[in-house]
């Protein structure tokens, strides 16, 4: 199904074969230039590139000391990417984000004037840490950005250096003096991933690496231009007919007292996702196809994305709560009706 592939890129292969192999090549090569700094993690590695060629964001949740940082740093790295890292605390303030305005003195003419100083949101890879902990009007500081690419500051539009990636934090444990992200932006988000502890002998490779002397040297695989054109490609993978089908069809399971819903969702969920889902598990399987060096997304790409693009856009109710069932649970559940 290569042939249905309409390309007009100028970094990458004009040939659709060899187009679909320049993507799964350059895929597995940060893959394995990320993995020089950090052990394991592969799926979460494997999850935040198919979010970064769909454009999308991801919000990461994990307890301390799980690399969370390193990992997207050494992304931002091997991808050649400006990247920065802010801080979430509960005084962190919007224009600690966005950039603020500061009076300057003309040297020429001796008139002061106001000059803005762009964020740390003026960055390809931005890392939200802990996003949590800042109150609601800081955390949608954020929202504009991701989803217009663009800053509004004193009522003056600054855009937002092409590729744009978010990726938050949240500490699972932690929920003291915390402030929740509102369904509706965590809808914003095409991912929700959860970090797993490393298994005993990657922490044995950790532990060893960490302690000693140690230099990664991680060697840039793409640059902007050929992200750029790589998510362009993403977008131009067919879809059967089906697969549209039971994507659309599986979000639509997950909302109670609808047509599609069944005994199991009426009794344990108070919301379903909305249409971004759907986007997003197409937009998903797109680029996990190319990733896996195919033309055309199959139903196992949409299966494999089902938990991570609707674990956080179904809110579960008490009956639910009072039985241990999750979100990945009922997902799971619902899977089995495909």
């Amino acid at each position: 199904m290569t042939s249905n592939l309409n390309l007009k890129l100028q970094s990458i292969p004009n040939k659709p074969q060899e187009a679909v192999e320049y993507f799964e090549n350059s895929f597995n090569g940060i893959k394995e230039e990320v993995s020089k700094a950090v052990i394991g993690q592969t799926d979460i590695v494997d999850q935040l590139l198919i979010s970064l060629f769909s454009q999308g964001h991801c919000v990461l949740v994990g307890v301390p000391g799980l690399a969370k940082t390193l990992l997207i740093r050494t992304l931002a790295r091997s991808l050649n990417l400006s990247f920065s890292r802010i801080q979430f605390t509960p005084d962190l303030m919007p224009g600690d984000i966005t950039g603020t305005e500061i009076i300057e003195d003309s040297i020429d003419t001796g008139r002061k004037s106001f000059k803005f100083i762009k964020g740390p949101i003026f960055a390809n890879i931005v890392l939200a840490d802990e996003i949590n902990r800042t109150p609601p009007k800081t955390q949608a500081a954020l929202l504009e950005g991701m989803q217009e690419y663009n800053i509004t500051a004193a009522g003056t539009t600054y855009q937002l250096d092409r590729p744009f990636f978010v990726l938050a934090t949240q500490n699972p444990i932690e929920q003291e003096g915390t402030y929740p992200l509102p369904e509706a932006q965590l809808d914003r988000f095409m991912f929700n991933l959860w970090l797993d502890y490393p298994s005993f002998e990657e922490e044995k490779t950790i532990v060893s690496q960490t302690t000693s002397i140690r230099d990664e040297d991680i060697q840039p695989v793409l640059e902007k231009e050929q992200i750029l054109e790589l998510q362009q490609l993403v977008r131009q993978v067919p879809v059967p007919d089906n697969v549209l089908e039971a994507a659309v069809k599986l979000v639509n399971f997950t909302r109670p007292k609808t047509e599609m819903a069944d005994e199991l969702v009426d009794k344990y969920l108070s919301w379903g996702a909305g249409p971004r889902a759907s986007q997003f598990l197409i937009l998903g399987g797109k680029a996990r196809a190319l990733s896996r060096g195919r033309a055309n997304v199959t139903l196992e790409d949409i299966r494999e994305l089902a938990i991570p693009v609707l674990r956080h856009r179904i809110v579960t109710n008490y009956a639910a709560e009072a039985e241990g069932l999750t979100t990945a649970d009922i997902i799971r559940k619902l899977l089995e009706k495909l």
